[in-house]
């Protein structure tokens, strides 16, 4: 199981998520319109829900109801994207 980014991050894209996980499972791009969490690399540490200043992120079993579908949503963005450009620099944003 992974920690899950669901409604609550759409247009709001803070990035104090990206910045504090441990592995760089936290990924975007310029057109989408908030963050992603890839579930085979989320480690369950919890790193960013605390920091998450909208309260999008929860852990997939406890998802809310109306946003159970952004699990399949996290998982879909990192097939359909390519991110194995290395590490990012913690204070690059996106």
């Amino acid at each position: 199981m992974a920690y899950v980014i669901a409604e609550p991050c759409k247009g709001v894209k803070d990035a104090s998520c990206v910045d504090v996980c441990p592995v760089d499972c936290i990924h975007t791009s310029d057109q989408d319109d908030q963050y992603y969490i890839n579930p085979d690399l989320c480690i369950d540490c919890a790193a960013c829900v605390d920091v998450c200043p909208v309260t999008a992120i929860f852990h997939e079993d406890d998802l809310p109801q109306e946003w159970r579908h952004y699990a399949a949503v996290n998982r879909q963005w990192f097939q359909d994207h390519d991110v194995s450009m290395g590490f990012r620099q913690r204070t690059e944003r996106r």
